[in-house]
């Protein structure tokens, strides 16, 4: 047993299964991947409640926390309980000033409330909104990644993303973001690693460049 090995734990996006980081490879020499998967929130549950719940999940010290997307939000959260030896997200914003324009419209408005979740079970319309890209050629592949499609579950996903807030980065943060991201355009995003073409499921369609790429990252 190798215990100079890197903990990385990998937490998905809204929504999603871990299977989004299948294609994700890292040499087994220096690092050991785990995945996190997404409980359905007590009543009432807050996200930073659910975020200490979540680092029971984690059982070695100063591991990397690794969040795409929502995990990204929720993987900042753990770190303020944890000692961690870095914070990686993905598709994601680490500030609330970062936040694209329609996710503040919905903050302000209440409209998220509105949105037709009851449709979980649509999986073209819960990509939609898990994923911000069309998805019709690619139903079928997205079926597998979809694994949570609990009305409630969704309701209080979009209504955490929204009204998230932060002002100050955690400490060794890393943001990996695509210039083509379509859910938080680049535009609105500071300070990051930027992946050429890469779009808001660059971990899926992108695998070759993270598996290039990660290693150093988390190493430096």
């Amino acid at each position: 047993m190798n215990d100079n090995l890197i903990h990385v734990y990998c937490m998905p996006g809204m929504a999603a299964s871990s299977a989004i980081f299948e294609y994700i490879k890292l040499p087994n020499t220096h690092f050991k991947m785990h995945f996190l998967e997404w409980d359905i929130p007590p009543h009432n549950c807050t996200f930073t409640n659910y975020a200490e719940q979540m680092c029971q999940k984690i059982e070695h010290g100063n591991s990397v926390l690794l969040g795409v997307s929502l995990g990204g939000l929720l993987v900042q959260e753990m770190s303020k309980f944890i000692e961690v030896k870095k914070v990686i997200i993905i598709s994601s914003i680490k500030l609330t000033q970062e936040m694209p324009n329609k996710m503040n419209f919905a903050r302000y408005t209440g409209v998220h409330k509105i949105l037709p979740t009851r449709l979980v079970n649509n999986v073209e319309f819960l990509a939609k909104y898990a994923f911000g890209e069309p998805v019709v050629k690619r139903l079928d592949l997205y079926k597998r990644y979809m694994s949570v499609r609990d009305t409630n579950y969704i309701d209080w996903c979009i209504d955490k993303m929204v009204h998230w807030k932060q002002s100050a980065l955690p400490n060794n943060l890393i943001h990996i973001h695509g210039e083509k991201d379509m859910v938080f355009p680049i535009t609105k995003i500071k300070d990051c690693i930027t992946v050429p073409n890469g779009t808001h499921t660059m971990i899926i369609h992108r695998a070759k460049w993270f598996n290039e790429n990660l290693p150093a990252i988390i190493l430096e």
